[in-house]
């Protein structure tokens, strides 16, 4: 090792200052003095050359050094053994920054093998790094604080001009060490001299780079980190190569800089505190409309139902979704649609209830008109039919790189969030419905004057129904006639609260006029069963006679003639009085015997 070292020549006039003028030479020079001439490309090849064999020699040595290291004469040499590695370092040092800055690829190539056979590949990417890389990097950040428009901290513009000058400057070193069967693929240039500089001047220079505080800036430079780090693994030829790369301790030391933990947290906080504010409020808030045209009915209609909307699309936004946490923004996704569940059923609980207890975020739904109810029927339907539509294939696009059962799962835990929510319409539905049967009743009250009226009376057998019949239905078509049921609900879903208001009123009707009927017959049992002198009127019907006829009788025909104008008031609305068991009931109840088995107006 020795020998070939003084076989060595001396440093070339063309070497840097820095290296020319170093202690160093003074070792390695053998008096020989060289011009810069035509032929220092050859120089240099033969001084790699020569290292080469050098390193290959030095790497025997060490390796007796290593089996005979507690021997006498071991011991003595190593003086002389350290020494002569040095020399060798420092040699093999200078030639490849020669080599560097001429781009000498045989130069190059020679010394990357001397490296290789000496266990000097941290060396030879530490001079890699200082000579080519830190240079430009320096350079760029020098120049780019918060210029064209952009945030001091951001690194996309950075990252753009660090990849063309990878490009131009150390593509020319990533080819030849990337030649298959050359030994090479030891060193790791990306990472530990390309990624090492360029995480080394982002903490210096643009430390703020890495704070989650500023979530979309952090999420910005983060995406631009991952495609950088992408951009330095196409100069990875192979996959062990790609490997290599993401195990190396630089890589790993980069990826921890960005906790996205944190900045999940901060996401959650401001995406869930953002719907929960909108649904602490006292009352149900409409969005104001910005189309004049009131048939524009596709659109969310609560400001409630469109903060959970935009909260949703929120988590799977390209400036807010980190893919690497989408099992988490999945999670945050499902919270999100039970939140709004509970408040909807929390608020349906309690209004039905009519106590709001220690919950006072269910005092919107006690004070709501069957109207507003309106609004959240068709904000349900349109959520629950964007969720499971257009809302899960972008999911499912965003996440079309899983195996098709984590796709499936993804797919089953929406698609059934969205079916609680759509379990609660009927609910709704009842809400309004309750308040109409609640309207109704009030006319249905009247019913109690009809005893009075023919109870102990000449009055002659009634001839017309009673006044509180046009009131009955009143306020279902109120609702359903109205602008808001008109614009806003399907024909479907009108024709749904019609046939359940109908049912619900005509089951009360039949409750009211039942008992009615059975306490006349009560009261008639301990009067006189047969009136006498009772004359016909005009225009009464032919199934009675006005002879003995009985107060009941009166009562069970006013009854008669007033369910005969319900049911063509039914009628009217497109209900099917005959097909409501609480209305046939009630028929057979109250008709003449020859009337009883045929429903007719």
């Amino acid at each position: 090792v020795e020998k070939l070292i003084k076989e060595l020549p001396s440093v070339p006039v063309d070497w840097p200052n820095g290296y020319r003028n170093s202690a160093a030479k003074d070792h390695l020079s053998n008096g020989i003095s060289l011009q810069q001439t035509e032929n220092s490309t050859s120089l240099r090849e033969t001084q790699s050359m020569l290292l080469e064999r050098i390193a290959s020699e030095m790497n025997r040595l060490k390796f007796y050094m290593a089996h005979g290291q507690n021997m006498p004469f071991i011991e003595n040499m190593e003086k002389r053994i350290q020494s002569a590695s040095l020399l060798v370092d420092t040699s093999l040092g200078h030639c490849f920054v020669d080599a560097l800055e001429h781009r000498d690829a045989n130069a190059i190539y020679n010394c990357l093998r001397a490296y290789a056979a000496i266990d000097g590949t941290r060396n030879a990417e530490e001079i890699f790094r200082s000579t080519v890389v830190a240079p430009f990097v320096e350079k760029i950040f020098d120049n780019s604080s918060g210029i064209d428009g952009e945030s001091a901290d951001e690194l996309e513009q950075d990252y753009k001009r660090i990849k063309q000058h990878i490009e131009d400057d150390c593509k020319f070193l990533l080819h030849i060490s990337s030649r298959e069967n050359t030994g090479l693929h030891v060193f790791s240039f990306p990472a530990n001299s390309i990624l090492n500089e360029v995480l080394s001047a982002i903490q210096k220079r643009k430390p703020g780079a890495f704070s989650p505080g500023r979530p979309t800036e952090f999420l910005k430079n983060y995406k631009s980190s991952l495609d950088f780090l992408t951009h330095l693994e196409g100069y990875c030829h192979t996959r062990s190569a790609v490997t290599k790369f993401r195990a190396e301790a630089v890589y790993i030391e980069f990826m921890k800089q960005w906790n996205i933990g944190v900045y999940f947290s901060l996401r959650f906080q401001e995406i869930a505190g953002t719907l929960d504010s909108s649904l602490t409020v006292t009352s149900l808030v409409p969005v104001q409309s910005s189309s004049s045209d009131p048939k524009h009915s596709q659109e969310l209609l609560l400001k409630q139902s469109t903060c959970l909307l935009d909260c949703l699309r929120s988590c799977w936004q390209d400036d807010v979704l980190v893919i690497s946490c989408s099992d988490k923004f999945l999670r945050l996704t499902l919270q999100l649609l039970s939140r709004y569940s509970n408040w909807l059923s929390t608020g349906l609980a309690a209004r039905k209830s009519g106590n709001l207890g220690s919950n006072a975020s269910s005092e919107w739904a006690v004070s709501a008109a069957p109207d507003d109810f309106i609004y959240l029927i068709h904000d349900v339907h349109h959520l629950v039919t964007e969720v499971s539509g257009n809302y899960l294939g972008h999911i499912i696009g965003l996440l079309r790189s899983c195996s098709s059962e984590v796709l499936d799962l993804v797919k089953q835990s929406i698609l059934e969030s969205g079916n609680s929510l759509k379990d609660l319409l009927p609910q709704v539905m009842n809400s309004i419905i309750d308040k109409l049967v609640q309207k109704s009743v009030e006319d249905l009250k009247q019913l109690k004057g009809i005893t009075a009226t023919y109870r102990m009376t000449n009055k002659p057998l009634p001839t017309r129904h009673s006044p509180y019949v046009s009131g009955v239905l009143r306020p279902i078509k109120t609702l359903l006639d109205g602008q808001r049921a008109t614009t806003y609900l399907t024909d479907k879903i009108k024709n749904e609260l019609l046939q359940s208001a109908a049912i619900e009123i005509t089951g009360r009707y039949n409750e009211l006029a039942t008992d009615l009927v059975s306490v006349a017959r009560k009261t008639e049992s301990s009067l006189q069963k047969i009136r006498l002198g009772a004359q016909r009127r005009a225009g009464a019907s032919s199934d009675f006679s006005d002879h003995n006829v009985s107060d009941t009788d009166k009562v069970c025909m006013q009854l008669f003639l007033d369910i005969q104008e319900y049911g063509r008031n039914l009628a009217s609305i497109g209900v099917e009085a005959a097909n409501i068991p609480a209305y046939r009931s009630l028929w057979q109840c109250v008709a003449p015997p020859a009337r009883q088995n045929s429903i007719s107006f």
